[in-house]
């Protein structure tokens, strides 16, 4: 009688959808209770931990992003995150969502596992018709109540122009459902820049000493108080990079004697004492650099030089060991007699004529060393008002080069870079970055 007792009531339970109490009080274990045909389960939620994350896009390293994530009851199997970056501001100058993805570095970590590596990726190329995103898929994990999300985020400088984002965050499972959904706060700003990425500007003073200014890296291009590096350089009437001093130390430079020697200065990578000690160069034209009137680097490493005849030859850096630096010069040809000052800037040089216009010479894609330059540019006149022109690395203005000139009147401007064919010439922009640079008889 009680075993009959006891089907009638499991059988009422079951009738009624009430979960079956065994016998003697203890609960039983249930099967998962499925919705009702044609009805959804809402999504769990995501909630960022710590609020809204800063993320500095420049030295400081990576911060990290954590989220958790609560499924709704009865979400099995693996499910996977994916966070989306909705990035709308974008920039002139050939930023994509590809682009920007290989420049932020990750790691992820779910569910308090270890850290690896991930990778975000762009959308334009495979998801038709979908907006331009920037997306990062977490490691899938087996489903649980709640998973704990962290995320390692590291930028460069420049990808300091994303601003602030609220992310979506989507879990979705293995047949695509989502079953989580929230959103993350962003706020990327400008960072401590690489002193790698950026420019230094040298001036020797009416007294032989050398003076050393570094790039902060900012977007008004300031320069870091100057440095003292050493006395003697009086003795030198011709200094020319060979390539873009860094803030970090590094750039060569040769230095022409009072007799015709030409010294080499390596860059040390130190940017308290930026050059190793000078090396007197081997090779062609030992003691005979005077009859020079102009030298500037040919962008390559290794120089141009104009004659007293207007003829500019160039002499391709050697890759020898040692310290013969150059190659045999080649003849590039003559009329640079038309130009009274000609200096280093991007991949190739520019060059001010007597009526004060400024022609750009973009490096060419010749493997011969007599066409180092293509055609030339036309920049612009009036450029007769500067006594000093002198090619850098970019300064703060993202434009990866710079032009800075000094004006009769002392003041330092730095110019802007602007596409030229397929290279860049200084656009009509300029920044005043100092004033009072009459101090100095040589700039650069």
């Amino acid at each position: 009688m009680a075993r009959v007792r006891a089907s009638l009531v499991l059988a009422t339970a079951l009738v009624a959808g009430i979960a079956p109490v065994a016998l003697g009080g203890a609960a039983a274990v249930a099967a998962p209770v499925e919705a009702p045909s044609g009805t959804t389960v809402e999504p769990g939620t995501v909630v960022q931990d710590g609020g809204r994350l800063t993320v500095p896009a420049g030295v400081e390293g990576p911060v990290t992003l954590r989220f958790k994530a609560t499924l709704p009851a009865g979400v099995t199997g693996p499910v996977r995150a994916r966070v989306t970056l909705p990035i709308t501001n974008w920039p002139v100058g050939g930023w994509t969502d590809y682009r920007v993805a290989a420049r932020i570095v990750s790691t992820c970590s779910v569910g308090g596992g270890a850290f690896a590596a991930c990778a975000w990726q762009g959308t334009s190329f495979s998801e038709d018709g979908e907006p331009v995103r920037v997306v990062l898929d977490l490691p899938a994990v087996e489903a649980s109540a709640t998973l704990d999300h962290a995320v390692t985020i590291d930028l460069p400088e420049e990808l300091a122009w994303i601003g602030s984002l609220d992310a979506p965050v989507e879990l979705k499972d293995a047949s695509g459902t989502v079953v989580a959904q929230g959103k993350v706060g962003l706020d990327v700003v400008a960072g401590s820049p690489r002193s790698s990425q950026w420019g230094a500007v040298h001036a020797v003073d009416k007294d032989g000493v050398l003076w050393r200014y570094e790039s902060t890296g900012k977007a008004d291009r300031t320069l870091t108080p100057r440095k003292r590096i050493g006395g003697g350089w009086n003795a030198y009437d011709r200094i020319v990079p060979l390539n873009r001093a860094t803030a970090a130390g590094t750039g060569d430079l040769v230095a022409r004697d009072k007799n015709g020697h030409l010294w080499y200065y390596e860059g040390s990578g130190n940017p308290a004492a930026p050059f190793k000690p000078a090396r007197r160069t081997s090779g062609d034209q030992i003691g005979r650099w005077q009859e020079y009137t102009s030298l500037a680097s040919n962008g390559e490493g290794g120089l141009v030089a104009r004659d007293k005849d207007g003829v500019l030859w160039n002499f391709e850096r050697s890759d020898e060991a040692g310290i013969s630096l150059f190659k045999p010069r080649v003849r590039v040809g003559g009329g640079w007699n038309v130009y009274t000052q000609i200096a280093a800037f991007g991949d190739g040089l520019v060059a001010r004529d007597t009526a004060g216009v400024l022609w750009k010479y973009n490096g060419s894609t010749s493997t011969s060393a007599a066409r180092p330059f293509e055609a030339r540019w036309r920049v612009g006149g009036g450029w007769n008002t500067y006594n000093t022109l002198a090619g850098t690395k970019e300064l703060g203005a993202g434009t990866h080069t710079e032009l800075i000139a000094r004006s009769t009147n002392g003041d330092l401007w730095a110019y802007d870079a602007r596409p030229s064919g397929f290279g860049y010439a200084p656009s009509s922009l300029r920044t005043r970055i100092g004033w009072g640079w009459s101090i100095y008889k040589t700039v650069i």
